[in-house]
């Protein structure tokens, strides 16, 4: 193994024990931190010194690499080495004793990260806290280790490290005529790193202001809030303690409003009224562990994040206060992408079906229809084939055979195990109904626990599959008919949760389809037709479904000018799949559920040309539709506009003021059959306070079976990625 690789972990993992702190992973935060560390330059000393100790162990032992990569087996020990260095005087029995501690970090931190993670809760900084107990009383009994009093001369401390000019700095910025609550904000946000000085927690908020603006906007709400109860109950007579304040009170509304929960208004009423129970616990547990003369440093932080996390977790239905599912490391990531995901990923929630017929169909009967589909059995649809003058017969309509649905194939919607079938019930004369057999001939297809579909008034002696049967989505099962309850020729479809015919509807949305309500035709994902409407399903281009397809191991070559990116096609252990760029660390998740291809993350570094790929075909139907414009939602972290960015950010728990959407057109093809030629083109359209600009445009050709070559165009300037397998 090269130096290189073997010091690069090791400095990720330093440097990420400073951000982590701050739930965040922004490099440029952690060195701001690494930075304000060094105001007391001790502190900041054993900090590193105990950061670079525990992140060495970790690899050297063999532990989770992706936890001590990104600081979470390490920040502890930071913690402990910045707190140990303030109160302690420097010695050879002090940088002994710091080994030691952070080494015990490491154990502590890798033993609970064990015992909490089985009920999905995290550590925190309960490992900092034991082992400072465990120091603090043996240190007792260390004659050859001092306490110090570098936090009552700070001031000589950094006119030692910055001379005159430095000490004038910190003169002048002490003096700034700031009101009372801001200065002691700005000192609470300093006393977490074991400080009180105006500079550090200026810089310190400025770096929280630069990574989050909904953290450093529930900073202020815990500020504020143990600030009001402090008021109203005259807790505090001489004041909170400044460290109580940021590591207590503030970062519990952080953890709690923005961290551990998606951003919004129940998340940020529950960091307001955290407090109180917070301010109760910083009173009771100080008398509790006074009497040991220990210091409850962010004790109740703790135990506030952990009651409030499993407490959460026990709820049967998660309501609207919902828990961070996948952790980005920032409030509105987190955020941004949840509600990207909710919209548009809908695969992850719903079982998948399509329309049980070929061609398109009319609805001539939708949800909560005023002929049948009403109360119990409102939630189903009624499909017809009608011709251009709104027939749906031949001639003068007088036999079965004349109406242009009767006797075409009906197909699976999905896959299933056939439940139930009648088949031998007779079809009806033209305007007759058999109210004593409702629902005619019939198919019920288990498909989930819980989950069937059912098909009926079809054709007699039409069924081909028999109960137990396995049947696959689109295979021909029956054609339809004129049976039961039905007037003329027409196909009632419907979803339940039972298995009997006569079963209760339930409301269940197709998986994707196009829809044409008489003006223009729309591509629907997850959506129920609408009556009136005409609809039909997804027909696969085999040029674009080819080209697409992206099996596990599949590598690919992407070029512009002198760059060149290897892209490789891996499944992981959820059988997710995703493409990597190892030279830029970048990766896209992706699903082609052989409909639709589209992405549905995306990770590392937006310089790579993977990450143009990923905008460029963010969602791509496997059809050449030329009259259809297939639009997306992005995710708004890819909106690049600072100030705008920055008022959306504020107002990202409560309102959405900038939207991006994704607009895929097909351009061309030479055969709209036999493909083997096509151009898509796509551009991103910002929309801010409602008005809309194309922000970017690109052109995907597609040839021979395989994506040949992205050209982007963005303010005017050209960029050509060219593919070679």
């Amino acid at each position: 193994m090269s130096i290189k690789k073997s010091i690069a972990p090791i400095f990720e993992g330093v440097v990420n024990s400073y951000s982590i702190l701050f739930f965040s992973n922004s490099k440029i935060f952690s060195l701001l931190l690494l930075l304000i560390s060094f105001f007391n330059p001790v502190a900041g000393l054993s900090g590193l010194i105990a950061a670079f100790a525990t992140v060495c162990m970790a690899l050297l032992m063999g532990f989770n690499q992706s936890n001590t990569v990104s600081g979470v087996y390490s920040f502890n020990a930071l913690l402990f080495g910045i707190g140990f260095g303030s109160f302690f005087e420097s010695s050879a029995v002090f940088y002994f004793l710091l080994i030691i501690a952070s080494l015990l970090t490491l154990v502590i931190s890798v033993s609970l990260s064990g015992l909490l993670g089985k009920y999905g809760l995290p550590f925190l900084s309960i490992p900092f806290i034991i082992t400072f107990w465990m120091i603090l009383l043996a240190t007792k009994e260390f004659n050859n280790l001092g306490l110090s009093e570098r936090n009552i001369y700070w001031i000589n401390e950094m006119y030692a490290v910055g001379g005159k000019p430095l000490l004038q700095l910190l003169n002048n910025i002490e003096n700034l005529p700031f009101p009372k609550w801001l200065s002691t904000y700005f000192r609470a946000m300093s006393a977490i790193f074991f400080q009180e000085n105006m500079l550090a927690g200026m810089l310190l908020s400025l770096g929280i202001l630069l990574h989050s603006r909904i953290a450093f906007t529930l900073s202020f709400i815990g500020f504020f809030g143990a600030y009001l109860f402090n008021e109203f109950t005259g807790a505090f007579q001489a004041g909170i303690n400044p460290y109580h304040l940021g590591s207590n009170y503030m970062m519990v509304a952080v953890a709690i409003g923005g961290f551990f929960a998606i951003p919004g208004v129940y998340s940020y009423l529950w960091a307001f009224f955290s407090i109180p129970v917070t301010n109760i616990m910083v009173i009771a547990l100080t008398k509790i562990f006074g009497v040991f003369l220990l210091p409850i440093f962010s004790l109740p932080f703790c135990l506030m994040i952990l009651l409030y996390l499993y407490f959460l977790k026990m709820r049967a239905v998660p309501g609207k206060l919902v828990l961070t599912p996948i952790q980005h490391y920032s409030p509105e990531i987190n955020l941004y992408q949840y509600k990207n995901n909710i919209e548009r990923l809908k695969d992850e929630y719903y079982f998948r079906f399509s329309l049980p017929f070929i061609d398109q169909w009319m609805v001539t009967q939708g949800y909560e229809g005023s002929i049948t589909h009403k109360d119990e059995w409102s939630k189903a649809l009624d499909f017809m084939i009608l011709d251009k003058e709104m027939k749906s017969y031949a001639g003068q309509g007088q036999t079965l055979d004349s109406f242009y649905c009767y006797n075409k194939p009906v197909l699976a919607p999905a896959d299933g195990y056939v439940q139930e079938v009648v088949d031998y019930i007779e079809d009806n004369g033209i305007g007759e109904i058999n109210r004593n057999q409702n629902w005619g001939n019939t198919i019920v297809i288990y498909h989930l626990p819980h989950l069937y579909s059912k098909l009926s008034h079809l054709k007699k002696n039409s069924i081909i599959v028999k109960a137990g049967e396995f049947v696959r989505k689109g295979q021909v099962i029956a054609y339809c008919g004129n049976s039961g309850r039905s007037p003329e020729p027409h196909l009632h479809f419907q979803i339940q949760s039972t298995p009997y015919i006569g079963s209760k509807t339930l409301a269940y949305p197709i998986a994707c389809f196009f829809e044409n309500n008489g003006k223009e035709t729309s591509y629907k994902v997850y959506a129920t037709p609408q009556e009136g409407t005409v609809v039909s399903n997804i027909e696969v281009n085999k040029l674009l479904q080819q080209a697409l397809s992206f099996q596990p191991g599949y590598r690919i070559q992407m070029c512009e000018n002198n760059l060149t990116e290897t892209w490789e096609v891996y499944t992981d252990a959820y059988n997710q799949t995703y493409i990597t760029c190892k030279e830029n660390n970048a990766t896209a998740y992706f699903v082609n559920n052989g409909s639709v291809f589209y992405f549905t993350n995306y990770y590392g570094s937006k310089a790579a040309l993977l990450y143009e790929f990923y905008l460029s075909g963010f969602r791509i139907v496997l059809s050449y539709m030329p009259q259809i414009t297939v639009k997306d939602v992005y995710p708004l972290s890819v909106v690049k506009a600072p100030f705008f960015k920055w008022i959306q950010d504020f107002a990202a728990p409560f309102v959405q003021l900038i939207k991006p959407v994704y607009m895929l057109n097909y351009s061309s093809v030479d055969d709209q059959i036999f493909s083997t030629e096509m151009t898509l083109e796509t551009s991103i359209e910002v929309d801010i306070l409602g008005q809309k600009k194309i922000k970017r445009t690109s052109q995907l050709l597609i040839k021979n079976g395989a994506l040949q070559q992205l050209i982007i165009t963005k303010n005017g300037k050209e960029r050509i990625l060219k593919c070679t397998e």
